[in-house]
C-alpha cells in the first residue's frame, strides 16, 4: 500500500483525531500544572512577606529590597518586581482569610487550600480580580466562572465592568426553572440566564421596533454572543415553525452546548405582559416536538423585555409547564450613583436650552 493512500482512509482519520485529542489534553494538563505551581510559589512568597513583616516588624522597604535581590539572583526570571511582590502579598491576604470557610470544591496546592477557580486561572486573571473586585465572595465567583468557561483576561475584565455578578445575584424570581426542570439542569439554566442584559454596543431610538432590535443584535452578533455568555451557538433568526399548516417565527434560536438544549429568545421593546409567557410556552412545546433531538434536554425560553414588573412576571410563569425566564435588557450601562446625582435633570437641561445657553458653564465671567 502506498504511503499517500492512507491519508484519506476513515480509520486513519479517526486515529489521527484521537492522537490530536490526546496531545491537546496532555498539553492542557501541563499548562494547568505549571500554572498551579506558579500560583503556589506566589502564594508562598506573599505568605512569607506577611509573616516576616508581622514577626520582625519590617516595613514597606523589605519588599523593595527583596525585589532588587531576587532580580539580581534570577536576572532571566520575570515576575519579581516590587509591584508584583506587593500583588503576591495582597493575594495571600485576600484568600488566607477564607481558608477556614472555603467551598467544597478546593484545590490542594502543597498543603494550601485555595478555591478551585483561583488555582486554575492564570496569574494575570488573579491580578485583575485583586485590583478590580473588592468583595471576596464576588471575587471567588468570577474566578470560578473564568476557570469553568475559559475566559480570556479581556473577557474577564468585560464581565466585571458590565457587573455580571450583580446581574446574576440580584436577579428577581422571574423564572420557573425550579418547577419545570429537574436538578441539576434547573440550577445550570439559572446560572446561564442573566437579568438584565446590557446591549451597550448598539444604538437604537426610543421608537425602535422589535425587528430593528433584532437586526441590530445580529449586526453585532459577536458582541451579542459575548453578552449572552459562553456556550451559545446561533441557529437562526425568525426561525420558522409550521404547526397545523400555520406559520410561526421565533425571533432568535440558539443551542447551548453545556445545557444540551435549544434556547428560544423572544424580543420585546416594551414592558412584559402575561400574554408573552403563553406564546413562549407554545413555541417551546413545538420545538420539543419538532426540532429537539431525543437526547437533548427540554428547550428553554427567554423573554427579553425593555422592562418588567417582577410580580406580574412571576404570576405569569407560575403554572406554565415549560421552562421560561423573563429578563430585562438595557442599551446603556448605568452610571454610578454619585455621578448620576451630579448630572443635570431633563428639566434643568430644558431650562438651560430655553435660556439660550445661560446657566452652568455659560459665559466667561470669572474664568
Amino acid at each position: 500500500m502506498k504511503e499517500g493512500s492512507i491519508v484519506n482512509r476513515p480509520d486513519y482519520i479517526r486515529f489521527l483525531n484521537e492522537m490530536k485529542e490526546r496531545i491537546q489534553s496532555a498539553r492542557s494538563k501541563a499548562i494547568l500544572a505549571a500554572n498551579k505551581e506558579l500560583i503556589s510559589l506566589y502564594w508562598e512568597i506573599g505568605r512569607s512577606i506577611v509573616e516576616k513583616q508581622n514577626e520582625m516588624g519590617w516595613g514597606r522597604s523589605v519588599v523593595e529590597q527583596l525585589a532588587r535581590d531576587l532580580r539580581r539572583e534570577f536576572p532571566d526570571a520575570k515576575g519579581f518586581s516590587a509591584r508584583n511582590l506587593w500583588r503576591m502579598r495582597a493575594f495571600y491576604i485576600a484568600y488566607s482569610e477564607l481558608e477556614l470557610k472555603l467551598p467544597q470544591s478546593v484545590a490542594e496546592i502543597e498543603g494550601i487550600n485555595l478555591p478551585q477557580g483561583v488555582a486554575e486561572i492564570p496569574w494575570g486573571h488573579n491580578v485583575v480580580l485583586l485590583e478590580k473586585v473588592k468583595n471576596s465572595k464576588e471575587r471567588l465567583w468570577y474566578a470560578e466562572q473564568a476557570a469553568s468557561n475559559g475566559w480570556s483576561r479581556n473577557i474577564l475584565i468585560h464581565q466585571i465592568e458590565t457587573k455580571l455578578y450583580e446581574r446574576q445575584a440580584e436577579r428577581l424570581k422571574t423564572t420557573n426553572f425550579p418547577e419545570t426542570l429537574p436538578l441539576p439542569q434547573s440550577e445550570l439554566v439559572e446560572q446561564v440566564i442573566k437579568d438584565p442584559y446590557v446591549f451597550d454596543f448598539i444604538n437604537l431610538g426610543e421608537e425602535a421596533k422589535e425587528r430593528e432590535l433584532e437586526r441590530a443584535l445580529l449586526d453585532r452578533i459577536r458582541d451579542f454572543l459575548l453578552e449572552l455568555g459562553t456556550g451559545f451557538a446561533f441557529m437562526g433568526s425568525q426561525y420558522h415553525l409550521e404547526v397545523a399548516h400555520q406559520d410561526y417565527y421565533i425571533d432568535l434560536l440558539f443551542y447551548h452546548h453545556r445545557l444540551r438544549c435549544l434556547v428560544a429568545i423572544d424580543l420585546k421593546m416594551g414592558e412584559f405582559i402575561p400574554e408573552y409567557a403563553g406564546k413562549m410556552n407554545f413555541y417551546l412545546s413545538a420545538l420539543d416536538d419538532m426540532v429537539k433531538h431525543p437526547d437533548d434536554e427540554p428547550s428553554v425560553g427567554l423573554i427579553l423585555c425593555k422592562s418588567k414588573n417582577g410580580v406580574i412576571a412571576e404570576y405569569s410563569l407560575r403554572n406554565m409547564n415549560r421552562p421560561i425566564g423573563v429578563s430585562e435588557y438595557r442599551l446603556t450601562q448605568e452610571l454610578p450613583g454619585n455621578l448620576r446625582e451630579e448630572l443635570p435633570s431633563r428639566e434643568e437641561l430644558a431650562e438651560i436650552l430655553e435660556g439660550g445657553g445661560t446657566g452652568a458653564g455659560a459665559g466667561n465671567e470669572g474664568d
